[in-house]
């Protein structure tokens, strides 16, 4: 079983036992979560679409912990006038395990 569920505007292919890295969630870790904006659910039978989203479903998830990602260096400079800013940025994740679909 497969679905399509938008989590913090961000939209994940996620299957049961899967895990994924999706925005911060303000959650602890330990905790459960549950997502119901359920956009796409493909099974055995079929492929159910929603319009938007899929009434009555919804992904169960456990969060496993928060991380940070990389450092990005941000630099802008404009040339001849002595403009020069150099910002550094760490997007954090939190780490899900999808327990369960439907």
């Amino acid at each position: 079983m497969v679905a399509v569920v938008d989590i913090a505007g961000v939209q994940h292919k996620v299957s049961p036992a899967q895990k994924v890295f999706v925005p911060k969630l303000a959650q602890e870790a330990g905790s459960m979560v549950t997502f119901d904006r359920v956009l796409l659910v493909a099974d055995d039978t079929g492929v159910k679409v929603g319009t938007p989203t899929l009434q009555g479903l919804s992904v169960e998830a456990k969060v496993l912990g928060h991380a940070k990602d990389d450092k990005i260096i941000v630099f802008k400079k404009k040339k001849r006038k002595g403009y020069r800013l150099r910002r550094g940025h760490r997007q954090q994740y939190t780490e899900v395990e999808i327990t369960k679909i439907g």
